[in-house]
């Protein structure tokens, strides 16, 4: 049996994975969607990026885990990268969708030249937290208006630290057996780190024609690649 550890992306928790759970429940595998500190149930703790880190971490090792597929959406490629090393033989693969990846001794907004005096500005005017993404940050991501009003209803801020602080590698991160998942309405073409690691023969690249948020848009699409990844060992 195949155990999922499935994280969200930034401003969300274990609840946003609702509708890929039972697909994959379905083909008996184990489903532990995981909320990070800070965010949604967990909202008020502290959290910095390896705070989230060592929460994927924690949950496996709790839970007794083995035979882990650890799926990271958005931010949470990065934690999720983190710890797939961490968890050593109790990995058998990781899947990103459309998300970030983490690089030695850079953050998450290493990643953002662009975007990163913005998002900076953002924390610094909301407490320490980087405010949940508008209707506006939802258009043209391939999702209709009920999945929309579920994504924002549940979003909660997101903790400005996790963006900032450094991702910490012990190896290459182009060793771990990964798929990787491209939504094409968010952009046709994996970022320049992202098309980097799919040079390495244990990385996939998988495309879904939806955006951001497959999850929502497209959940069981989503499942199956998920399930596709289960045969696809270290």
């Amino acid at each position: 049996m195949t155990q999922f550890v499935l994280v969200a992306g930034a401003w969300l928790g274990a609840w946003a994975w609702r509708d890929v759970e039972p697909d994959l429940r379905a083909a008996g595998h184990g489903v532990h969607p995981l909320t990070l500190s800070g965010l949604a149930d967990r909202q008020g703790m502290a959290a910095g990026q390896q705070t989230h880190v060592q929460d994927i971490v924690d949950e496996v090792e709790r839970l007794g885990l083995h035979d882990v597929v650890l799926v990271g959406h958005s931010y949470s490629g990065i934690p999720v990268g983190q710890a797939a090393e961490r968890i050593g033989d109790r990995l058998a693969h990781v899947v990103l969708v459309d998300s970030d990846v983490p690089a030695d001794g850079e953050s998450f907004l290493s990643g953002w030249p662009d975007g990163r005096t913005g998002v900076e500005a953002a924390i610094a005017a909301n407490g320490g937290l980087w405010p949940p993404p508008t209707a506006a940050d939802c258009a043209d991501q391939g999702l209709g208006d009920e999945q929309i009003a579920r994504l924002l209803g549940g979003a909660t801020p997101h903790p400005g630290a996790t963006l900032t602080e450094p991702a910490t590698l012990a190896r290459p991160l182009g060793l771990l057996p990964a798929t990787y998942v491209k939504c094409l309405l968010d952009g046709p073409e994996p970022s320049p780190a992202v098309a980097g690691l799919l040079t390495s023969e244990r990385w996939k690249l998988v495309t879904l024609d939806t955006g951001h948020w497959p999850m929502f848009s497209q959940p069981r699409e989503l499942a199956r690649i998920l399930l596709d990844a289960t045969g696809r060992g270290v």
